[in-house]
């Protein structure tokens, strides 16, 4: 396994940040903020995975070699450095990045912005976790572990490695460690979001309609929609011309097994989790969540993200927690139909350890 340095990063990098389309020029006008944001590459030759210092030490591409990045992540959408304090926004730079939950606790503890824990804020993210500087504490052949700062606002701190896996070239693995940097108890979840395109086709086993719940977020557009046979869950990909094409909204999902898959432009990335009970996940989260943002006929604009909430758990003060996700991306050149999609799945499953199928 090999490691790309920063230095000679940008030329390995563009390939993966640029969608297949894009034009050269939009391709270059990406490099200088990408710099700026201190990426470190992981790379085998089957795999690539960059990953910034900057921004929280999120993930911001993933995929095969040679191939456009399957994360959606959009380098422009702020400074290298934003300021970080209790009064902005969030900053929509997507890629992969880690929360903590559940989303209505988040202000509600801190006292940097008195009128947002009045409020019971769920927007925006805690910006100590997701914008701010980290520190890499191990560079080795294959590995990047970052410590990040701790937060004022959810009162953690978040250490994360991202390792490519021996013996599974197509595979990498994402650990979280949090830890209670306060004197008093903390109460979260470790939650890990993963930003990809609005057209990106994806399943979940899941047993039952019971175990689906869906919400619209906004009155005029409708909810997502999906299908739910033989034990597995596919989201529905309106089509750009359907009457009912811009949706919005969020899924949550008790799994029946630890796994989704997604499928785009020739890849497939299966994210596979240690799989709870739903006793286990707060009971205003899913251990799965889709949030699906559909703009008609602009892919681009739209979003999917793809999320997994760890165990909720409460910390003594200097206590941690953990949680990983283990991602594996494969080659698909199959029809674009869930019959073509399923087959993939079912045919790979023993291979990946995929339960349900």
């Amino acid at each position: 396994m090999t490691r790309v340095r920063t230095a000679s990063l940008l030329a390995a990098l563009l390939p993966l940040l640029a969608p297949s389309h894009a034009a050269e020029s939009a391709a270059v006008s990406t490099a200088e903020p990408v710099a700026a944001l201190r990426v470190h590459t992981l790379a085998n030759g089957t795999v690539q995975a960059t990953v910034a210092e900057r921004i929280g030490g999120r993930l911001l591409a993933f995929g095969l070699a040679g191939r456009p990045s399957f994360l959606r992540f959009d380098a422009g959408a702020g400074p290298a450095e934003p300021r970080v304090d209790a009064s902005g926004d969030n900053i929509g730079y997507l890629g992969h990045e880690v929360w903590v939950g559940p989303q209505k606790q988040w202000w509600v503890d801190q006292r940097l912005n008195p009128q947002r824990a009045a409020d019971g804020a769920v927007w925006p993210p805690d910006p100590w976790l997701g914008l701010s500087n980290t520190t890499v504490v191990e560079d080795a052949p294959g590995v990047l572990a970052l410590r990040g700062p701790a937060s004022p606002v959810s009162g953690v701190s978040l250490d994360k490695r991202y390792s490519l896996v021996p013996g599974r070239p197509n595979s990498l693995r994402l650990d979280v460690r949090a830890t209670n940097a306060r004197d008093t108890e903390v109460a979260w979840d470790i939650w890990f979001n993963t930003r990809a395109h609005a057209d990106t086709a994806v399943y979940v086993p899941v047993a039952a309609r019971a175990d689906v719940r869906v919400e619209a977020a906004e009155k005029d557009r409708p909810a997502p929609r999906f299908a739910l046979e033989g034990g597995l869950f596919a989201l529905d990909l309106p089509a750009a011309d359907a009457p009912d094409a811009a949706r919005k909204g969020k899924i949550f999902l008790q799994p029946a097994a630890g796994w989704m898959a997604g499928f785009r432009a020739g890849q497939v990335l299966v994210i596979q989790f240690p799989h709870q009970p739903r006793s286990a996940i707060h009971p205003d989260q899913g251990q799965v969540e889709l949030y699906h943002d559909v703009v008609p006929g602009r892919p681009d604009e739209g979003i999917l993200e793809m999320e997994v909430h760890a165990p909720y758990r409460r910390l003594a003060p200097r206590a941690a927690m953990q949680a990983h996700e283990l991602w594996t991306i494969l080659p698909y050149d199959g029809p674009a139909t869930r019959a073509g999609h399923l087959a993939f799945l079912r045919t790979h499953a023993r291979a990946l350890g995929l339960d349900g199928l």
